[in-house]
């Protein structure tokens, strides 16, 4: 591990990229610092050139390094959930690039808990632009494999750090806002958030303002088709293969902790199985089950 880490601080040093583990999923990181080594990013994933990425640092203390100001609500959550997998919304500093916020007046900024990546960015010693490692809408990658599979020489190295433990990406809170706005569900659960800040908490509206809210994302090839319980999956597939296509059910409601640790592995198995069509059970909007629904709709086109 150490001669991995060391050789993707050197690649990052010179501006190549570096697929990092982390809780969540696997990310595509730059420096954060280095335009042109950002640019590469968007380039690799094919991402439109306005969704901004989220800044991978070190530390709550470095937050004031990378925000203008720290809302009382960032401050909050930040103590109470970094590292981990909660993405917040600030005011970018003066310094922050354009190409890393998409142009907008606000940076997303996260501890991530894996420990290789944090022990990649205490040696590396500055930030990380970090966006999923996978071509752009396509489904997120878990695993080492995934992000070679999707991106080949794209990426310079991909540091090896086994399956993500949390499966989904970060939550992320708009924290610019009064009151907040949960803008992406993640691995740390909506009721979470809303308990932290004394209830206060509200849903987006308007335009996309983070990575994750576009109505279509997270896609494998075949098409999800969602449904609110197991017997309208049943009545589906059965009609699909009436249909002669290739059909599968997905329900992730017995166990949302391994649903999520699973979503992505599913996802992309429908498409090595070349199924036409899966037919998913959303969970209920509880715990993991908002990130698992949220993923889901996305996957189909729905969001």
């Amino acid at each position: 591990m150490t001669e991995s880490i060391d050789e993707a601080v050197a690649i990052l040093r010179r501006g190549g990229l570096v697929g990092v583990p982390t809780e969540t999923v696997y990310g595509l990181a730059a420096d954060a610092a280095n335009d042109t080594a950002v640019r590469r990013i968007f380039e690799a994933k094919g991402r439109p050139a306005d969704h901004p990425l989220i800044v991978h640092i070190g530390s709550a203390a470095e937050m004031g390094s990378w925000a203008a100001s720290i809302p009382e609500s960032a401050q909050v959550l930040a103590e109470a959930c970094w590292p981990g997998p909660l993405t917040l919304l600030v005011p970018k500093a003066g310094h922050v690039l354009s190409v890393v916020t998409g142009g907008r007046d606000t940076v997303g900024l996260r501890v991530p808990a894996h420990p290789m990546a944090l022990e990649l960015l205490r040696r590396f010693g500055g930030a990380l632009a970090a966006p999923s490692a996978n071509r752009f809408g396509q489904v997120s990658p878990t695993t080492a494999d995934h992000v070679c599979g999707d991106l080949g020489d794209a990426v310079d190295l991909v540091l090896d750090g086994g399956p993500c433990p949390i499966g989904v990406e970060s939550t992320i809170v708009d924290c610019t806002v009064s009151p907040p706005q949960v803008l992406r569900p993640g691995g740390i659960a909506t009721e979470v958030i809303a308990r932290l800040l004394d209830g206060v908490i509200t849903v987006p509206t308007g335009p996309a303002r983070a990575s994750g809210m576009l109505a279509s994302h997270y896609a494998p090839r075949c098409r999800v088709e969602v449904v609110d319980n197991l017997e309208q999956a049943t009545t589906n597939a059965a009609t699909h293969a009436y249909a002669g296509l290739r059909v599968d059910i997905l329900d992730p409601t017995a166990d949302l902790v391994t649903a999520a640790q699973q979503l992505y592995n599913w996802l992309r198995n429908a498409d090595t199985r070349t199924l036409d069509v899966l037919v998913a059970v959303l969970p209920p909007a509880v715990g993991l089950g908002h990130a698992i629904r949220d993923r889901l709709i996305k996957a189909a086109g729905l969001g």
